[in-house]
């Protein structure tokens, strides 16, 4: 196989959750461009079958199914009905988040563990029912969506000037630093059977912030701006495709060089 080849997802079937959201939305783009069926799943399915009739258009193979992931049988039955329709699964991007218990730091208990079933028991219950399909093909890949916030811890002066992070919650930097190792643990029990799992760190996704903290957080990365609309495409083709198929128990920061600064 030559080297483009290999980033080619044709014959590939992914699962991805979320979908329509600021990164969702990209990483849907990405693997359908490269050639995999993709299923694009949450509770919302009116916007996720938007994005997939776009997608369909452009000549991708897409389809929308619903998930609840605080519901574990929502969670099985999309693996199910998945395996079903197309006999195998290749990727899964563990992308979906709820920002539930973002709120402040002095939420009670109850906001918390609501966040922690989505972000974290969710994490753990679909990655190992995904991962038993895999089991059937000989492999897969699997991806989780973390964020440069699981690697360091905030920065105040990114918010001077603006009233963003006044009362910073502690929920999201616990989730998606323990995503981080979760990666390792999952990298390493499934390794033996040619599954390999890898994270994603993006950061400073523009989202028309304000002027301030554009240009403050902005000037902290190596590359002077925030990401963009397609700077996740290309990772994400990778890390699903044979192109990375020596590569697992890697978390990749896609940052602009933020973290490493």
């Amino acid at each position: 196989m030559k080297v483009l080849e290999s980033f080619s997802l044709r014959g590939k079937v992914a699962l991805l959750t979320g979908g329509a959201g600021l990164y969702g939305r990209q990483i849907a783009e990405a693997l359908a461009e490269a050639g995999a069926t993709t299923f694009i799943a949450s509770r919302h399915v009116a916007e996720l079958e938007a994005v997939a009739e776009e997608l369909r258009a452009a000549g991708g193979d897409v389809a929308a199914l619903p998930l609840d992931l605080e519901d574990e049988a929502s969670i099985r039955t999309l693996v199910a009905d998945i395996a079903r329709r197309s006999g195998r699964l290749d990727v899964l991007v563990n992308n979906a988040v709820t920002r539930s218990a973002c709120a402040s730091w002095s939420l009670p208990m109850e906001a918390f563990d609501k966040s922690l079933r989505v972000n974290a028991s969710a994490l753990f219950c679909l990655t190992r029912l995904a991962s038993e399909e895999m089991k059937k093909c000989g492999g897969g890949s699997v991806i989780n969506i973390g964020s440069y916030m699981g690697l360091r811890g905030p920065d105040p002066l990114n918010y001077v000037g603006t009233d963003m992070m006044k009362d910073p919650s502690p929920i999201y930097f616990f989730e998606k630093g323990g995503m981080v190792n979760f990666t390792r643990f999952a990298a390493s029990v499934l390794g033996p059977h040619g599954i390999r799992v890898n994270a994603v760190h993006p950061g400073g996704l523009f989202n028309n912030q304000p002027d301030a903290f554009v240009r403050n957080y902005s000037a902290n990365t190596m590359l002077g701006r925030l990401a963009n609309a397609t700077d996740l495409k290309g990772v994400i083709v990778f890390l699903a495709s044979d192109a990375s198929c020596y590569l697992t128990g890697t978390n990749i920061p896609v940052d602009g060089g933020y973290t490493a600064k």
